[in-house]
């Protein structure tokens, strides 16, 4: 996509608007060496296209302003740009533009004070000292990277309800397949799980830029556990199996992102049935606040979210074994910038807004002995949220 075809699908009046909300005079995009993705999000300018420093002003009044290298202004010399492109080459000529261009104003910028969401906070310290000695004041642009950067296209959200359905399928394809291979006494390994779930996306058309996370029995209880050759677990009557797994119809584009949970024979102990219901009221606890909140027309945060999700699991005496956020952001990165359903790790208190996308994945993890993760995704629509896949898990697989 080129620049002027993201610009000009930018809604500049609601940009204003929302300029105006958070008493703003402009949105300030800064990269260099891709060190800000958002900015890709938004103006398109391709990854590592920034060796030098670039600056783009989106103001609530007036027309756009490029501060670029002499030597980089590929991208805006074919008139792609809809604004003024103001060149600079020595550092004297990046400091006045950047003056005449912030002086007296309040811009804002991806900083998370404190940086209380990492995903946010993308402008180094340096920067942001450098524009206030020049006479900016400046804010974070949390609403706007909400409503313009972390926003799905109605493109985007059919390509991942088409991946969510396939997910669906694979998933429980595959852990049904090992069980029944192991019950004839074959020899069944994470890795060969793995392998499964990546041959299904080829089927599929679908793409990943990691392979899914295959953990049986004490290994499902490591959140961010990667099976090794010669070092995964084979598979065994009794054992509880995580696969997690997420893929998209091309790189770049919105994942679907799942969690799938099931047991190895017909009677799984009590604590493991307890546990699996625990992180599915936990999940669906965090759904039905949503869909309150946005049914009354009340804000809501990604906070809120965890929140409701870990009471469940805290009344049900696992909270100490929830370590983790209850939910990520989801955008053309897979842990987006939008709002994470957090109030864990980080104080996530961004709005949750039409138009953006997130997982919704409570765990509760018994070192050594088996942990439990179930994962949907939630698009929220301007009618609602609605949950891929369309049929979420509710039973654990008894395979």
């Amino acid at each position: 996509m080129t620049t002027r075809a993201l610009l000009a699908a930018l809604d500049f009046a609601a940009l204003r608007a929302t300029l105006a909300e958070l008493g703003a005079d402009g949105w300030l995009l800064f990269d260099f060496h891709g060190v800000n993705p958002i900015v890709n999000h938004v103006l398109g300018l391709g990854h590592g296209l920034a060796t030098r420093r670039l600056f783009v002003w989106l103001p609530r009044a007036g027309t756009p302003i490029a501060v670029a290298h002499k030597i980089e202004l590929g991208p805006f010399r074919d008139g792609g740009f809809p604004g003024e492109v103001r060149p600079y080459a020595a550092w004297p000529e990046l400091h006045a533009e950047l003056k005449r261009l912030v002086a007296g104003k309040t811009a804002a910028m991806e900083i998370s004070p404190r940086d209380n969401v990492p995903y946010l906070d993308r402008v180094p310290h340096g920067v942001v000292e450098l524009l206030e000695s020049l006479g900016a004041r400046v804010v974070s642009s949390a609403p706007l990277v909400s409503r313009f950067a972390a926003r799905w296209s109605a493109a985007e959200l059919e390509g991942h309800r088409r991946a969510a359905q396939a997910l669906a399928e694979i998933a429980p394809e595959a852990l049904r397949w090992a069980g029944s291979e192991a019950a004839r006494g074959a020899e069944v390994r994470e890795m060969a799980v793995q392998r499964r779930v990546l041959d299904g996306f080829a089927r599929a058309g679908l793409v990943t830029d990691n392979p899914p996370i295959v953990g049986f029995q004490g290994n499902s209880a490591n959140p961010h556990y990667e099976p090794r050759a010669g070092a995964d677990r084979r598979l065994a009557a009794g054992d509880v199996m995580l696969l997690d797994l997420w893929a998209g119809p091309a790189k770049g584009s919105v994942f679907a992102d799942q969690t799938w949970m099931a047991f190895a024979g017909r009677s799984p102990h009590a604590e493991v049935t307890r546990v699996w219901d625990t992180v599915r009221r936990a999940r669906d606890a965090a759904v039905d606040l949503l869909r309150t909140r946005w049914a009354q027309a009340t804000r809501v945060t990604g906070a809120d979210l965890d929140d409701a999700a870990r009471a469940v699991i805290r009344d049900a005496g696992y909270g100490e074994w929830f370590v983790h956020r209850t939910g990520h952001s989801i955008d053309r990165d897979l842990h987006g910038s939008g709002p994470h359903l957090d109030n864990f790790e980080t104080g996530d208190d961004r709005q949750l807004v039409a138009g953006i996308g997130f997982s919704v994945e409570p765990g509760i993890y018994l070192p050594e002995r088996f942990g439990m993760r179930t994962e949907i995704n939630v698009f929220l629509g301007e009618t609602g949220p609605e949950v891929t896949p369309r049929e979420p898990q509710r039973e654990l697989l008894l395979v």
